[in-house]
């Protein structure tokens, strides 16, 4: 992935994987968007079709414009962690910005709003924290994240987290990752994804699972997804949420703005279903 660094490997399981996608893509290509259709902008880069709002934009109806000055959208699309872009000199009157107060999605800066919005502190300190640490990279989608033993010397371009026990079952071989998709700030839908507990900081799950955000969170728990969400400036995007099994608390450990999906693993009834929740999620932010 050039823009990443991203390096996927040629596989089996990567061709399966592909094909999945294009399953996806072509059965979300065939949903009739909705009228009246209304035009959007994404700057400084276009959105994909690999990524979700491609998808999504499109069945709420949206047809992409050739410059920003003709959008009634305009949406800042940029797949890097670090994002500081200002919306176009040349709007139309009216125009709804998407993600343009969005600059920042670090580790560290998803740590302390996480911190703000749940009161729950997640960064530490590895210099004098004493115990068990998650040590990963600043950068988004790395997924390279591993325990550590503290006090450690700190690595430059690292960020250090409390260890969040999200396994579950009786036997605890497996954790949960609660990917919850937001439009304007609020929970639309959770894909509860699941994998082994040996590859907790992979993206690779066992079992994928689609839920609305009320069978997952109180609505306590909602509204500090919202608060989260708010200290970050994300208007459309995933939060990575992780609920720890000794406490019950919630911690957000990632946030992404052009996030991918639905997940590989989901069932193609379920990937089209969670299609139609964030078009009309979208469709209402935007247009109203």
């Amino acid at each position: 992935m050039r823009k990443t660094g991203a390096r996927v490997p040629y596989s089996p399981s990567i061709i399966n994987q592909v094909t999945a996608w294009f399953r996806y893509f072509f059965a979300a290509k065939a949903i009739k968007p909705l009228e009246p259709r209304f035009t959007i902008f994404f700057t400084p880069e276009r959105a994909r079709p690999w990524y979700l709002i491609f998808s999504v934009s499109r069945a709420a109806g949206a047809k992409l414009a050739k410059e920003a000055s003709q959008a009634d959208v305009v949406m800042q699309f940029e797949d890097a962690t670090y994002s500081p872009n200002d919306p176009p000199a040349k709007l139309k009157p009216g125009v709804k910005l998407v993600n343009f107060g969005c600059r920042d999605v670090s580790k560290t800066n998803v740590a302390r709003a996480c911190a703000a919005a749940f009161g729950n502190p997640l960064a530490v300190d590895p210099a004098t924290f004493n115990g068990l640490a998650v040590e990963k990279s600043e950068i988004n989608a790395a997924h390279d994240g591993r325990i550590v033993q503290c006090p450690t010397n700190p690595v430059p371009g690292r960020a250090y987290q409390r260890v969040v026990d999200n396994r579950i079952g009786a036997d605890i071989n497996l954790v949960e990752d609660l990917r919850t998709c937001t439009v304007g700030g609020k929970p639309v839908l959770v894909f509860i994804k699941r994998r082994e507990v040996t590859k907790r900081f992979l993206n690779t799950n066992t079992e994928v699972l689609l839920q609305t955000p009320e069978e997952v969170f109180s609505r306590e728990e909602m509204d500090q997804i919202s608060a989260f969400t708010r200290e970050i400036g994300l208007d459309w995007g995933g939060v990575d949420v992780l609920r720890d099994r000794v406490d019950g608390k919630l911690y957000i450990v990632d946030a992404n703005k052009t996030d991918m999906g639905p997940p590989i693993g989901l069932n193609l009834p379920d990937k089209i279903k969670a299609t139609y929740m964030l078009r009309d999620a979208f469709r209402k932010y935007v247009v109203g």
